[in-house]
């Protein structure tokens, strides 16, 4: 924030955690607040030093502030300690340099040019400094070699001496070391070469965040654009020779503003932060944020009218955007989070040291090269609290919410001690717009899935399976149970559970169907006001006949959710996912640790795995089985054949394949669905070619993508379109025919889909 009655280079110092910062207010000087750039900058930050022991970190503030890490502020205390012990040792003191007063007059001249190297510019450039010193020690030495007088060679060999003890504390400087080997084209006063060892992060005033906007030595292994308009942000991601991490750059529109930009944007900053958002404003995000954008606007046009400045109607929106994000919004996390590419968002204890980490989708684990401040994520932690009507302190420490901003949704987790002793940490779960779909899946850049195991998910979903899906942590499992929700017809009623929104709810009801979300307490939350998991399940039994989609199985609610399973076994789909890696894992966890009746685990008709898998540095999730739970066992079901996989992925082919059980028609679960349908009903080869033909008319999609690369024909709102379509071409091909003839439903569909597909790329 600018303030008028800071001098130039007025400082102060305070604690922030372990570091001792040296904040130098430089917003009345004539030339920029660069330590790398600027001599006078130099020099007045190396007398800071000198007057102020033990800072850790460096801050310059001028419109914007640029902060010097402790690795940076240690290379030039080291200069201020060697300039304090050159110009304060005694040995160093002109009186006893000559050994008499009658040939003071020799060395006069070259002690008083030491004085001024050393005074003047160790100071304000030590190379410089560094360089001018072994010039005036060769010169030196050449002067003593024509000297004949032996009381003027003692004088001039005491003065060899100091140079060369001063040449010697120089090049002990660690800035020194670091700066010659790119010397080669250095002439004295080129100020460059700095830029090689500073490497400031900075942010404009109104910004809590830090960003390091120097871009690192290494690959650049590519570079993309993502937002709209003037709210373009850039991404560069870099790999090292040297190093396995992979940096995801990030260059946001407000570092493209006007410096009038920045201080328009500081001071209505300033009087938007007197108003507090209470929590009743927080009820509703979507609607505060909408009000708070307008009234930034206004506040922006005023204030742009008083300094008169003229703003066009897009950077008045750029501005009142990026006002939004920095007071009632999270920062740059929303930037992130809106790249459709970043999938997870990482925020570690403690603050301020550590960058933000990300999970990108094309280069997997990445750090950042922004730096969030203690102020910034103590804001975030209080704008949860609003926004979930959850606790987050010593007796509650763990904080599940959603965040739901336009462009983006996301799932959060917050810790704080003492479960995170250090402070506090966030994990920011990005979701999809729309939810994810199986052409999306079986595309080849992703190949989470191919066209078989496509085609059978969507015949057993079809045919209202009971189906929990397991895998790790960020192994896919909730956006695999979203992909579920669009192959349920949209005239099937769909009940969701979570106590935690990550399903696509919000999007699902605006495609058209019929979709009720219920919120139930998180099992990690202390108990409140809101309602148990498993009366949540319970309840949804008495809300008619339903699809029910539980978000994830935790706890005691398992027994509640099968209990759900066996009464809608009949009647429709019921799905949920589970952290296990195995079926039997599956059954370990449901059974053996949260407790639920082996009879009960019998409801299950299908588990499906899915996790990533490992190809060098990089990892890929991929489904690695699809396996049917049969109901002919007592105690142990690995033991007595229970789990029989229909599908299994191979990793020397990266495909997931089909088992001879399913091959061969071996599948208990699948005759026993068939039996409801009249066509199906003993006959296996029936069965297999509808799988077969709904795997082939997931794959016309995709390829049709290929052909047209038009990608909204993988999204949720098409491919809704062609399974209706589907099962339309299928119902009116077995009116006319007195049964589902693939090949011609196939051909029919493929002739709907060409002119449907069209359709999307003129429109």
């Amino acid at each position: 924030m600018i303030n008028s009655k800071k001098s130039c280079f007025e400082s102060e110092t305070y604690h922030e955690g372990e570091n001792k910062v040296l904040r130098v207010y430089m917003e009345n000087c004539s030339f920029p607040p660069s330590i790398e750039y600027s001599e006078v900058c130099m020099a007045k930050i190396i007398d800071a030093l000198l007057a102020n022991s033990g800072i850790t970190v460096i801050i310059l503030s001028q419109l914007r502030e640029y902060e010097y890490d402790y690795s940076q502020t240690m290379l030039l205390n080291e200069v201020a300690q060697v300039y304090k012990k050159l110009t304060k040792e005694d040995r160093f003191n002109h009186s006893k340099l000559v050994v008499s007063p009658e040939h003071e007059r020799y060395v006069r001249g070259s002690y008083a040019e030491f004085q001024k190297i050393i005074s003047k510019w160790l100071k304000e450039d030590p190379l410089a400094a560094y360089v001018r010193l072994k010039r005036l020690e060769r010169q030196e030495k050449i002067k003593s070699e024509n000297i004949l007088d032996q009381k003027q060679q003692q004088s001039q060999q005491h003065l060899i001496r100091i140079i060369e003890n001063a040449v010697t504390s120089l090049e002990q400087l660690k800035i020194i070391r670091q700066l010659l080997p790119h010397a080669k084209e250095y002439s004295v006063g080129d100020r460059s070469i700095y830029g090689n060892v500073f490497h400031p992060t900075t942010r404009p005033d109104f910004m809590y965040t830090k960003l390091i906007t120097e871009f690192p030595s290494g690959n650049l292994e590519g570079s993309y654009q993502f937002g709209e308009g003037k709210d373009t942000c850039d991404v560069n991601i870099f790999s090292f020779d040297d190093d396995i991490k992979v940096i995801y750059h990030l260059t946001p529109p407000e570092f493209r503003f006007s410096e009038e930009a920045y201080e328009l944007l500081d001071d209505a900053k300033r009087i938007m932060a007197e108003h507090k958002p209470t929590r009743e404003e927080f009820v509703d995000p979507e609607r505060m944020r909408e009000v708070f954008l307008s009234i930034g606007k206004d506040l922006l046009e005023d204030l742009a009218r008083q300094k008169e400045l003229d703003l066009d109607e897009d950077d008045l929106d750029q501005l009142a955007q990026a006002l939004l994000r920095y007071t009632v919004g999270f920062g740059l996390i929303e930037l992130l989070l809106a790249d459709p590419k970043v999938q997870d968002v990482n925020i570690n204890s403690p603050n301020g040291e550590l960058p933000i980490f990300i999970v990108h989708q094309d280069y997997g684990d990445c750090y950042t090269n922004i730096y969030p401040t203690h102020l910034e994520v103590e804001s975030w932690a209080t704008k949860l609290r609003l926004i979930s009507g959850r606790p987050l302190d010593e007796a509650n420490p763990i904080l599940d919410t959603e965040l739901d901003v336009k462009g983006f949704t996301s799932r959060v987790s917050a810790l704080t001690a003492p479960l995170s002793p250090l402070g506090l940490a966030f994990s920011f779960r990005r979701h999809r717009d729309f939810p994810w779909t199986f052409p999306l899946y079986a595309q080849p850049k992703i190949r989470y899935m191919n066209k078989e195991a496509a085609g059978l998910l969507s015949f057993l979903i079809d045919n209202n399976a009971t189906i929990l899906i397991a895998g790790t942590r960020s192994s896919g499992k909730s956006s695999l149970l979203g992909s579920f929700l669009v192959e349920i017809q949209r005239r099937a009623r769909i009940i969701t559970i979570e106590d935690t929104f990550e399903l696509p709810g919000k999007s699902m009801r605006k495609l058209g169907y019929n979709l009720e979300s219920l919120k139930v307490a998180s099992a990690l939350s202390a108990p409140g006001s809101e309602v148990d998991p498993s009366i949540g399940i319970r309840s949804t039994l008495r809300l008619g006949d339903s699809a029910i989609f539980v978000g994830e199985v935790r706890s005691k609610e398992a027994i509640a959710l099968f209990e759900a399973m066996r009464v809608g076994a009949a009647a429709n789909v019921v799905a949920g996912t589970i952290h296990a890696d195995s079926p039997y894992g599956v059954f370990d966890r449901v059974v053996n640790d949260i407790g639920v009746p082996k009879t009960s685990f019998k409801a299950i008709d299908i588990i499906v795995v899915t996790n990533p898998v490992i190809s060098g540095l990089k990892k890929y999730k991929r489904v690695l089985r699809v396996t049917e739970v049969r109901k002919e066992w007592e105690n142990d079901p690995l033991q007595e054949g229970a789990f029989v996989d229909l599908m299994v992925y191979n990793p020397q082919t990266d495909q997931l394949e089909i088992t001879d059980e399913l091959r061969n028609g071996n599948s208990a679960i699948l005759k026993r669905m068939a039996g409801r349908v009249k066509e199906f009903a003993g006959d296996w080869d029936a069965i297999w070619d509808n799988i077969i033909l709904r795997g082939d008319c997931k794959q016309a999609i995709v390829d049709m993508f290929t052909e047209l690369q038009n990608p909204l024909l993988l999204e949720a709102e098409f491919v809704i379109k062609a399974n209706d379509q589907f099962h339309l071409i299928s119902d009116k091909i077995k009116e006319k025919e007195g049964k589902r003839k693939s090949s011609q439903i196939l051909f029919e569909y493929k002739e709907w889909l060409r002119k449907e597909a069209k359709k999307e790329v003129s429109g």
